[in-house]
């Protein structure tokens, strides 16, 4: 019960951040609706392709489509002055599918019966897969591989499942919400990776 909310969870997330983006980009209906189905299920098809599951298994996901379809529907819908708060509300959307398909994402692997380093790379690819499809078709850099703290968190999801740490559905559903806090503070406040610019030895 509790992966089916949280794949629920995501779905509407993520649907509404493609569409979003999309609408920013200034794409017509087609390509709103696009990218907003791409967002809600990039992630699980580049996680199921690297785990060993076949992709057509999300077709199998008959009620999340249309969960997405009628949120990027409504997302559509709203009214203008709505949609120029995205940058308020619209990285918060963002949060809660990250969270939301990364912990999706781990228990999808341990349900297969997989190694810790795939249930890592479960959580990350289905909780930021979706958002680099997103950021590439949008022609923006992926947020994942920038200094800010993206993936990090997913992999903070993976490693609490993966160690048995977060099993019962109140564990997980406190990890949700830990982690959607995290990713929150971290764009809030502009907590940064280290990095190195090589630019500055030439």
């Amino acid at each position: 019960m509790t992966w089916e909310i949280l794949t629920i969870i995501g779905t509407i997330a993520f649907a509404i951040s493609g569409a979003i983006i999309a609408m920013e980009e200034e794409y017509d209906i087609l390509g709103v609706y696009i990218l907003g189905v791409v967002t809600a299920f990039g992630g699980g098809a580049l996680r199921n392709l690297l785990i060993g599951v076949p992709v057509s298994a999300l077709w199998d996901q008959g009620t999340n489509f249309i969960i997405a379809i009628v949120s990027i529907t409504i997302v559509f819908l709203f009214p203008k002055n709505l949609i120029k708060h995205w940058k308020t509300w619209g990285n918060f959307t963002d949060a809660i599918g990250l969270s939301a398909f990364a912990i999706q994402g781990a228990l999808y692997a341990i349900d297969l019966n997989r190694p810790l380093s795939a249930i890592l790379v479960a959580a990350v690819l289905t909780g930021c897969g979706g958002g680099m499809i997103r950021d590439l078709l949008a022609n923006r850099n992926p947020l994942v591989l920038k200094d800010e703290i993206y993936a990090l968190w997913a992999i903070i999801c993976g490693l609490f499942i993966g160690l048995n740490s977060s099993t019962e559905p109140w564990q997980l559903y406190s990890l949700f919400l830990a982690i959607t806090a995290l990713r929150v503070l971290s764009y809030s406040y502009n907590w940064k990776l280290p990095t190195r610019n090589i630019k500055q030895f030439s």
